[in-house]
């Protein structure tokens, strides 16, 4: 008899748990945008290394704030007064210049008159007189922790990285990923359509959803309903750290990616999530000389694959990768229309939100690619919800970044 289906959580945990992080390896700033740390990131210098000037104007020593002053040279960004000033002496200096030897003050320029060497105070003067000073190790000080295991490489963090002293970062190794499309209905040649089949769109997409991940995917197929030409594509995958089918997950006479598995030496882990759209989710293990193998079986309706790769298939890849938060996160949004009911099961409603609120298409069939395309969110609808007016608010994920924020 067969269990039922898996909550959604449940079965997020459970995949998750299958996956362990991939190899370290070390990769250039870089290479290394868009991955994820393998290990916290601790500075190797101090930033900034010296007391500098945050505005243009002069430098003067803090207790003489009243002037007037002789100029007696120049601090440029990279190019720092040789000296050291006394009492009625002042610098000119620049934005991000060193602060002279004995100066702890900086007079904007707007607040100075100049004739020649000698200036005087028009303006006020600084309130506290550090205020236009950036002290040294203001951002960060050598030994820090800047950055923690499984922070996210993005281009402020990639920054920091060769800031604090990084040419090479450690990261997960980018996981293969084989994408298989299965089905006799499936045309390769979408320009040759018969009316009895439809277009092989689904590997397409579902190697597009990754492409935002540091992967390396290949496309097999389509591949057709028979068992030795699935157990062939699956065969060819054997190298790969994760297989994701679209169709023949489920229990018909010609879905056969379950039997294939089984016949393979395949385990099981589970099969079917209580949501929907997707709700025949298969998730497997192989053991193979490189390690374990997790496939993830996904619906073959377009709508269906492209929801469950988003709630499942994007986050085992995060997991792989070392991210410390694989699982989209949601946000709050107010209705711009009504919402009906909830039926019998989790529902994720494709919407579009518009930064003020947040509509469901008006066609939800799990084929629909038009609406699919059309969205950029989903709304998160609990079994049994009641209607909801226009200006309530729902928990929505967005789609067009893989739900992380």
């Amino acid at each position: 008899m067969s269990q039922p289906p898996l909550p959604l959580e449940e079965a997020q945990a459970r995949l998750l748990a299958l996956a362990e992080p991939l190899s370290i390896e070390h990769a250039d700033v870089a290479g290394a945008i868009g991955r994820y740390l393998a290990a916290p990131l601790i500075a190797r210098r101090t930033q900034p290394g010296a007391d500098l000037s945050a505005m243009d104007g002069y430098a003067v020593a803090e207790g003489d704030m009243s002037g007037p002053w002789r100029v007696v040279g120049e601090s440029a960004a990279g190019h720092p007064f040789a000296g050291a000033i006394s009492a009625g002496e002042a610098v000119r200096i620049a934005t991000g210049a060193v602060m002279p030897c004995g100066a702890d003050a900086v007079i904007l320029q707007e607040d100075i008159k100049r004739d020649g060497e000698a200036i005087e105070m028009i303006g006020e003067p600084p309130s506290p007189p550090g205020k236009h000073i950036r002290r040294c190790g203001m951002d960060f000080r050598n030994g820090d922790e800047i950055l923690p295991e499984g922070a996210h490489i993005g281009a402020a963090q990639a920054a920091l990285a060769v800031a604090s002293g990084y040419r090479l970062l450690p990261v997960r190794r980018m996981p293969r990923v084989a994408v298989i499309d299965s089905g006799d209905e499936l045309a390769e040649d979408v320009e040759h359509c018969a009316p009895h089949q439809v277009p092989a769109s689904n590997g397409i997409m579902l190697a597009a959803m990754t492409a935002g991940l540091p992967c390396r995917v290949e496309r097999l197929g389509p591949v057709a309903d028979e068992m030795a030409t699935t157990v062939a594509a699956l065969e060819h995958a054997a190298d790969f750290d994760v297989v994701v089918t679209s169709g023949g997950a489920s229990v018909g006479d010609h879905d056969l990616i379950r039997p294939a598995l089984e016949r393979m030496g395949g385990t099981l882990d589970f099969w079917r999530v209580s949501i929907k759209p997707g709700k025949p989710l298969l998730v497997a293990t192989r053991e193979q000389p490189r390690g374990r193998q997790i496939v993830l079986g996904l619906p073959g309706n377009p709508v269906s694959a492209n929801v469950t790769a988003y709630l499942f298939l994007l986050p085992l890849l995060r997991r792989l990768l070392g991210a410390v938060t694989p699982l989209p996160q949601p946000f709050r949004a107010r209705l711009a229309t009504p919402l009906k009911p909830g039926g019998s099961r989790r529902e994720y409603i494709r919407a579009h939100w518009d930064g003020a609120g947040i509509a469901a298409q008006a066609i939800q069939d799990s084929s629909a690619l038009a609406a699919l395309a059309a969205s950029n969110a989903l709304i998160d609808r609990d079994a049994g919800a009641p209607a909801l007016a226009a200006g309530e608010e729902v928990t929505a994920y967005l789609l067009e970044n893989g739900g992380i924020a």
